[in-house]
């Protein structure tokens, strides 16, 4: 599911669909993504759905339960913690990521400022890509690492 079921449904892109080509480099931006190889990147691409988002649409809460990344095409995403906004996603960034392995809370709220354009990677779409490509695992936990040292380096001790 692409949002709890308590809300209603993102609906499928109404509009002219991307390029592939653009589809694909959009999501090996991602981090969690950007050690994949061709073959890899163009099956995520097909696990990927686009959709379209009005103004003011709660993509995820925090502290609910999430599994899926919401990369933008267009519009901007606002991320908020406690009632406050401590971000804004425009285009070719990103949400979520972490919810792709470990199914976790969230940690921020993320609403639609303004109509937007998504890309979705849904848990079952990521997991169904690393039993077809196994060594991406060891790609994702390299990536996983990365980000933990980085933490780790910004945490007081």
């Amino acid at each position: 599911a692409i949002l709890p079921q308590t809300q209603t449904p993102v609906s499928s892109a109404g509009g002219q669909q991307m390029a592939k080509d653009e589809k694909l480099e959009l999501l090996h931006r991602i981090p969690l993504f950007s050690g994949l190889d061709k073959r890899q990147l163009l099956r995520l691409g097909q696990l990927t759905d686009e959709v379209d988002v009005a103004d003011g649409r709660v993509l995820m809460r925090e502290g609910q339960q999430g599994d899926e990344l919401f990369i933008v095409i267009q519009g901007t995403l606002r991320v908020e913690r406690e009632g406050q906004v401590i971000a804004r996603r425009g285009p070719g960034e990103f949400v979520g990521e972490i919810a792709l392995v470990d199914e976790g809370p969230r940690v921020a709220t993320v609403v639609s400022d303004g109509p937007a354009r998504l890309l979705v990677v849904g848990h079952h779409a990521f997991h169904t890509l690393m039993e077809e490509f196994p060594p991406i695992q060891l790609v994702v936990l390299r990536e996983l690492a990365r980000r933990v040292r980085h933490l780790d380096r910004e945490e007081p001790h």
